[in-house]
């Protein structure tokens, strides 16, 4: 069997740097060098992402809109330092008001567009709606505000497919320990002490220019939680719900997710 070292080394992806962050040494990559001056894109993986698992998306969307992008596996995911313990009920606030701040603070990025999917628009918005730390606007693709019952199914769906389908091969080409990555973000949503997150109190605080879009067919949250964050957040939102299309816009529908995110861009 794989050491967790030959699982990392046998990982496919873009060459990574790594940075101290946090206690932790994460992956990252920029899909290329940042000038003087220039508001970067940082993409925010999906529970069960990294930053590989993006494939080209940040790569097209840089090159559509002019912007350098900052691509990184949070802890626990990808090449960054493996899951050591528990996530707790906290650990999407944690990512974004103590290791996104000093990830930026590290490799010295001010007021960028954050582009989050899932687990990491949630922490997109918790970032900004802190109003700590500059940021120039948002993408939110699939994010939760609150946890609802399709949540909650979805979830026990995912572990029913990790422990009786081949999900945990394809996993093993983006993670170093993929028990250990699927393990930490599925025990937690399933945790009945989750069932009661919610991060809408952050919502009135967050006013930069905001893009939230959604799949209708998501299988991990309904329309509610667009409308939540069209309702409650103080800056101007632009919403798009995509047809055929479920909690991964940018793979479901790569062209529509495209057009609208680099149109907002291009229009701030």
């Amino acid at each position: 069997m794989d050491s967790p070292n030959n699982r990392r080394n046998n990982r496919t992806g873009p060459p990574f740097e790594h940075v101290d962050v946090a206690g932790h040494r994460l992956e990252y990559y920029w899909t290329r060098p940042r000038l003087a001056g220039e508001t970067a894109l940082i993409f925010l993986h999906e529970g069960l992402g990294s930053a590989g698992l993006w494939r080209d998306f940040p790569a097209r969307v840089a090159a559509a809109t002019g912007h350098p992008a900052l691509v990184y596996s949070r802890y626990g995911y990808g090449g960054s330092d493996m899951l050591a313990e528990p996530r707790g009920v906290d650990y999407m606030h944690h990512e974004a008001l103590e290791v996104l701040p000093a990830l930026r603070d590290a490799l010295g990025i001010d007021d960028p567009i954050l582009i989050g999917h899932s687990d990491g628009a949630s922490i997109a918005l918790i970032h900004a709606g802190a109003g700590r730390w500059p940021v120039r606007a948002l993408v939110l693709e699939a994010a939760h505000v609150f946890v609802e019952d399709i949540s909650i199914t979805g979830i026990e769906a995912a572990k029913m497919a990790y422990e009786t389908t081949d999900l945990p091969r394809k996993l093993a080409r983006h993670h170093a320990d993929t028990d250990k990555t699927f393990f930490g973000w599925n025990s937690i949503w399933l945790d009945p002490a989750f069932r009661s997150w919610n991060i809408e109190s952050v919502l009135p605080t967050v006013d930069c220019p905001t893009l939230v879009i959604q799949g209708a067919d998501d299988e991990y949250g309904t329309l509610a939680q667009v409308t939540t964050i069209g309702e409650q957040v103080a800056g101007a939102v632009e919403t798009r719900v995509l047809d055929a299309c479920g909690h991964s816009p940018h793979r479901d529908q790569p062209e529509q997710t495209l057009d609208a995110i680099v149109g907002f861009i291009k229009n701030l």
